[in-house]
């Protein structure tokens, strides 16, 4: 009998106890609400690209001399790359500035000196004329001689006309020494062709010519990539685009550095999707600083980028596993007070893959639950107890 007694004492116990715990309601994950940094991120994979890519090729057919660089080579502005074979070029324009020369001093003093002459003997010939006309007159001189006196006269003329048109065209500044002056510019652009300059500061990236080609116009000789011109373009999905925006900061990552983070920013959008791929591409412009240097981003390189598309220091922030949404579509969290469970409209901010900002409906330091089982549903004011998880304080 005492031993039924007893069976009949744990029993009751134990059924109180089971009251007790179904009364109190069951376990669930819980957690403090607390302000932590909250950042908005949207990662994508990209390729490193320059912006600007000079094809230098020449403009002249001719053969390389020499050339002064290679691939991986940097260079600056107006550093020599190329010569090709000037000889022919050099007697052309030696001839050219001949010629100039012998206008200027031998052919133009002596159309001066002619035209004088010229004049000269215009006037000679006229003061015979007049004075075998008036010897005519008198009847001292037979009238063939004044007639040849005339023809004289005349032909002094017409030769100074000619001497006159000669000095003109001679003359400084005029047709002759323009033409012959244009004939030596010519001369010198066409021979300056024959030296390959850098465009602009940057990486020799491909070399297509050895000493001794011959070259020919629109063939590449080599590629120059721009030094502040580089790049990195990922292909983003169009349903993760709407919160990019220009000058937005972005953290790259070359799959050849992994621990290295060069920073980078937003610089242009593509103003339209890839239909076929479902991508719109945005422009990222890689800043300089000392990780640049030592870990130069090559073309073509595979770079994961993270864009920063929002960032908080300091907010009320959940996980999004903690965050329930009612049959109108109203976000609702389950607030734990005083071993009850209340539902409580909340309005949300930044959002990103694994936690959400609460802009309202919560204050700090409030206990917030989720239910154990995903299937389950929590209902105001359904008694429970709690067990508190560790909550990350640095959130991407």
């Amino acid at each position: 009998m005492r031993i039924t007694y007893g069976i009949i004492i744990v029993i009751l116990c134990i059924a109180s106890l089971i009251g007790m715990q179904k009364w109190l309601g069951p376990v669930l994950p819980a957690l403090t609400v607390e302000t932590l940094p909250l950042e908005l991120r949207i990662v994508a994979s990209g390729e490193v690209r320059y912006q600007s890519l000079a094809r230098i090729g020449s403009e002249i057919t001719g053969t390389v001399v020499a050339r002064h660089v290679r691939e991986g080579d940097q260079v600056k502005k107006g550093d020599l790359l190329i010569e090709l074979n000037s000889k022919e070029l050099q007697s052309s324009l030696s001839q050219a500035k001949t010629l100039l020369e012998q206008l200027q001093k031998n052919s133009r003093p002596q159309a001066q000196a002619a035209l004088v002459e010229a004049k000269e003997n215009l006037q000679q010939a006229s003061r015979e004329a007049r004075r075998r006309e008036a010897l005519a007159k008198k009847g001292m001189l037979p009238a063939e001689q004044v007639e040849q006196a005339q023809r004289i006269e005349k032909n002094a003329k017409t030769a100074l006309t000619r001497a006159q048109l000669a000095a003109d065209a001679l003359a400084p500044n005029n047709t002759e020494e323009h033409l012959l002056q244009q004939r030596v510019a010519s001369a010198e652009a066409e021979l300056a062709k024959t030296r390959l300059y850098a465009p602009f500061a940057g990486r020799v990236q491909t070399r297509n010519v050895e000493p001794g080609d011959l070259v020919q116009p629109g063939k590449v000789l080599l590629e120059i990539a721009r030094s502040d011109g580089l790049e990195v373009v990922v292909a983003l999905d169009e349903k993760n685009f709407a919160p990019v925006k220009l000058d937005q900061p972005v953290q790259l990552i070359a799959d050849a550095w992994p621990q290295i983070t060069i920073p980078g920013v937003v610089s242009f959008i593509a103003p339209a999707v890839d239909s076929g791929r479902g991508t719109i591409d945005v422009h990222i412009d890689v800043l300089a600083n000392d990780s640049n240097e030592q870990h130069a981003l090559l073309q073509g390189m595979t770079v994961s980028a993270n864009i920063i598309t929002a960032e908080r220091e300091r907010t009320l922030v959940l996980p999004n596993d903690y965050i329930l949404f009612n049959a109108n579509g109203k976000a609702q969290v389950a607030r734990w007070q005083d071993g009850k469970v209340n539902l409580v409209d909340v309005t949300l901010g930044l959002q990103n893959a694994t936690h959400s900002e609460i802009t309202s409906g919560l204050q700090q330091d409030d206990v917030v639950v989720q239910t154990a089982n995903p299937n389950d549903t929590l209902a105001n004011g359904q008694r429970a107890r709690v067990h508190f998880e560790q909550v990350q304080h640095v959130i991407f």
